[in-house]
C-alpha cells in the first residue's frame, strides 16, 4: 500500500460532537481536500473553532494514525458499527486524486461495519469509479454538492447518494424537482437527533437530497455557494 509519509488520519472512538452522537468519528490531514472545492477559500466550517485546531494538528502530524493503523481500528469496530469517516477532509489521496489502494484497504475494514462519509472528490471517471466501488461494498460515500443545481447534476451520475448546501430552511426540492430533505440534525428543536439516531446519509440507497445548512463564523461565505442553485 503506497501512502505518503505525511498522510496523517485521526480517530476520536467515541465522539462528543452533539451532531454527530457518540460514535466514532475520524479526521483526516488537509491535504486530502480537493482544489476545486468552493469552500476552500471559506465557508468550511472545518476551519473554524475547536475543529480547525484539531484539524490542524491533524494535518501537520501532532496527532497522527498512519493509514494502516487506522483500517486497522476501523477493522476492530463491533460488527454492524455505525462511524463516519472525516469530519474534516476527504477520501484518501492528495487533492483532487482518489487513491485506490489505500480507499479499498478501507472498504476491507469496514466490511461488516457502518462507515459513512462525503467527498467533494470531483467525479471523474476514474474518481466516479472508486466512489461507486465503495458504495457497492457498504462503505457509503455521499457526493457533497455545493448548491441545488449541482445536486441534479450529481444525481444524474448514479453513483452515490448526494448531500448538497441549501441557503435555507425552506429549501425543499432541487430545480430538477429532486426532494431536498434537510438534515434533521439542524431541525430539530429537543436536541435528540444526530447521527446515530438519524443514519440517514448512511443509507447508500436514498432518494431524497440531504441539504445542510451553512452555520458557523464562516456560514455567510457558504451561503453565496448555496444561493448559487437557487431556481
Amino acid at each position: 500500500m503506497k501512502i505518503k509519509p505525511n498522510y496523517f488520519v485521526h480517530l476520536t472512538p467515541k465522539s462528543r460532537n452533539t451532531k454527530t452522537g457518540p460514535i466514532p468519528v475520524s479526521t483526516t490531514g488537509a491535504e486530502t481536500c480537493p482544489r476545486t472545492c468552493p469552500l476552500r477559500g471559506g465557508g468550511c466550517y472545518a476551519n473554524t473553532g475547536p475543529l480547525a485546531l484539531h484539524w490542524g494538528k491533524v494535518s501537520a502530524g501532532e496527532r497522527k494514525m498512519l493509514w494502516r493503523a487506522f483500517c486497522d481500528a476501523v477493522a476492530a469496530f463491533p460488527a454492524g458499527t455505525l462511524w463516519r469517516h472525516n469530519q474534516a477532509g476527504d477520501l484518501p489521496g492528495q487533492w483532487d486524486y482518489i487513491d485506490a489502494n489505500a480507499l479499498f484497504d478501507l472498504l476491507a475494514a469496514n466490511r461488516g461495519r457502518r462507515g459513512f462519509t462525503y467527498t467533494h472528490k470531483p467525479p471523474t471517471p476514474r474518481n466516479a469509479e472508486k466512489i461507486k466501488a465503495a458504495n457497492a461494498a457498504g462503505f457509503t460515500v455521499n457526493l457533497s454538492a455545493n448548491n441545488p443545481r449541482h445536486a441534479d447534476k450529481l444525481s444524474a451520475l448514479k453513483i452515490a447518494p448526494v448531500v448538497c448546501l441549501v441557503p435555507n430552511a425552506t429549501t425543499t426540492e432541487t430545480p430538477g424537482g429532486l426532494p431536498i430533505e434537510i438534515c434533521p440534525a439542524q431541525t430539530d428543536a429537543t436536541g435528540q437527533v444526530n447521527c446515530l439516531t438519524c443514519q440517514k446519509c448512511q443509507n447508500k440507497n436514498r432518494r431524497e437530497i440531504i441539504g445542510f445548512i451553512p452555520h458557523g463564523t464562516q456560514k455567510t461565505a457558504a451561503q453565496l455557494v448555496a444561493r448559487k442553485g437557487q431556481k
